[in-house]
């Protein structure tokens, strides 16, 4: 791969043509429209997420004399060039130049570019970049922007997948899940967890339609002209889960609805009665994870270990288990009810309290409460073949 070093280019330079795409889809460029700065394989503008402040401290920078760092392009013909690192830096120059956000000056006021001092605004623009230009293949091209992390902000899973498989698919792909001004945003947060500035939207999605196999599914339709699969499997899955669970409760975010989907989708629910049965376990001390409500009642109601219901204490189990041992031994018996009625070897066998476990007499799924009138103890193979029965 081939790099030449650019010191002449300024801000005002880079900056030229600038126009911010809210969509946040492939756009904004400069140099006069002969540099695109949000190729397609690029990360989406991530610096104003934490309220500005890598955004303002970028312009503090400059204004400041300090270096912002190198920059990095990929020429793509004779008089056209492609930010291969360095989007985040000048964007927000960009996105400060025309007003899009202020700083704040020494006596602590707010300032736009518009309103600053002219001083100010020829030092900004006249600041020149350190940029080195790449000339190479694709792959090194990819390859390359993989493993640079000039800004301390490393590229995740899915931002890295968009450079490998960048194409139509991903652009198309980006401007539908990866644009936080899409109306539905809200309601698919209810449901997904992460951002869509992160590509987090989009890759759910892509894991959901491709059953786990992200790379396969985006290699294979990388210059596909359009995303129907992709989006009516998504909105499939997210219609489910709002129409069975009419509840929105924050435990829902980041659960592995797709699998879900696939499971029990062809499963009849009512969703007055699954609201009811969700409202009760919430109120029901006994359940630990709450995450596992929705699975468990998909489930039929069944499976109590995806609640992780309350256990029993220690010092429960040990009154029970000395009140249990004792009348055992009268009645010289195994101080495990189910041992006791067989006919092994551990019919009379009396069992350490480490051997045994606590058990629900009643299991907690059928009303059992964990409660010591509801405790016996069992030892641990019985315990284990007793399950939810």
């Amino acid at each position: 791969m081939k790099t030449t070093l650019k010191t002449n280019i300024t801000v005002k330079d880079i900056c030229e043509g600038f126009v911010y795409n809210e969509l946040e889809g492939k756009g904004l460029f400069g140099l006069s429209g002969k540099l695109t700065i949000q190729p397609e394989y690029q990360r989406n503008y991530i610096y104003a997420s934490d309220g500005g402040k890598k955004e303002m401290a970028v312009i503090e920078s400059v204004l400041k004399g300090y270096p912002i760092g190198l920059i990095y392009f990929n020429k793509v013909s004779e008089s056209n060039s492609e930010v291969l690192d360095g989007q985040q830096r000048i964007t927000s120059l960009g996105r400060f130049i025309t007003d899009k956000f202020a700083i704040k000056d020494e006596n602590g006021m707010e300032q736009y570019f518009g309103g600053m001092a002219k001083d100010k605004q020829a030092k900004i623009l006249e600041t020149k970049l350190t940029i080195y230009e790449c000339e190479g293949k694709e792959s090194e091209i990819k390859e390359w922007f993989k493993t640079i992390n000039i800004v301390g902000v490393p590229i995740n899973a899915q931002e890295e997948r968009n450079a490998v498989y960048s194409g139509s698919f991903v652009t198309l792909g980006k401007e539908e899940f990866s644009n936080s001004q899409n109306a539905n945003i809200q309601k698919w947060s209810a449901y997904i967890k992460g951002s869509a500035n992160r590509q987090e939207f989009l890759e759910c999605a892509l894991d959901w339609v491709s059953k786990g196999h992200i790379d396969d599914y985006m290699s294979h339709h990388r210059f596909d002209k359009n995303i129907t699969e992709l989006k009516k499997y998504f909105n499939s899955v997210i219609d489910w889960v709002s129409s069975v669970f009419t509840d929105v409760e924050s435990e829902m975010r980041g659960l592995e609805w797709g699998r879900l989907y696939e499971e029990y989708r062809k499963k009849a629910y009512n969703p007055s009665k699954v609201s009811v049965e969700v409202q009760k376990l919430y109120a029901d001390p006994y359940v630990n994870n709450r995450k596992g409500i929705f699975e468990y009642i998909l489930g039929g109601s069944v499976d109590t270990k995806l609640l992780e219901v309350r256990v029993f204490d220690e010092a429960t189990k040990k009154a029970v288990y000395a009140t249990q041992t004792a009348k055992a031994k009268k009645k010289g018996e195994s101080n495990c009810p189910h041992c006791a009625i067989g006919h092994d070897a551990n019919k009379s066998k009396i069992w350490n309290f480490v051997e045994m476990d606590a058990d629900h007499v009643a299991a907690w799924s059928k009303g059992g409460k964990t409660a010591s009138k509801n405790c016996q103890m069992l030892c641990k193979t019985h315990n284990r073949a007793k399950g939810n029965r």
